[in-house]
């Protein structure tokens, strides 16, 4: 249809068999390219693909997929927070970065439980006007959260679906 009318047609396939790669990316290549010989042939349409696999679903249900790995989930954490990508500190771990003057940190331990107290507090270097801070728990009184300009989100049932 983009060569009958001249249209600048784009498009999105999704293919859920597991022969995308080899029959399905063929197929589109052709197109791409033409294919055929002699009378039977027929001009490719042009263009161009990209051919990507999804790895592992970050959510089960509301809880963290921890097969995906602390980098992805804090990218995704990060970015919808934001929609902007991670900015990692080596001397603060669990600093996403700093937008809008609100430093945000993903308080996150495969295999163990983090709590929200001082002790945290006291590891967080980055200033900022206001923070925003995942973790499992959190033991600092609300008031004292209010007074130091922190929002609380615990993990992982506050993180947004998309």
């Amino acid at each position: 249809m983009n060569k009958s009318d001249g249209g600048n047609r784009k498009f999105i396939l999704i293919e859920m068999c597991d022969y995308a790669e080899t029959i399905t990316a063929e197929r589109v290549k052709r197109v791409i390219d033409g294919y055929g010989d002699g009378k039977k042939k027929t001009d490719g349409a042009g263009g161009g693909f990209k051919f990507y696999e999804l790895g592992e679903k970050l959510l089960d249900d509301e809880y963290l997929n921890e097969n995906v790995g602390t980098d992805k989930i804090r990218e995704y954490v990060y970015f919808t927070e934001t929609k902007q990508h991670v900015t990692s500190k080596d001397d603060e771990p669990y600093f996403m970065g700093k937008y809008f003057d609100t430093a945000y940190y993903f308080y996150y331990e495969k295999n163990a439980v983090t709590t929200l107290d001082r002790a945290f507090m006291h590891t967080v270097k980055t200033k900022a006007e206001s923070y925003l801070i995942y973790a499992d728990k959190c033991i600092i009184s609300d008031e004292e959260l209010e007074k130091n300009h922190i929002k609380f989100k615990k993990i992982p049932r506050d993180i947004t679906k998309l």
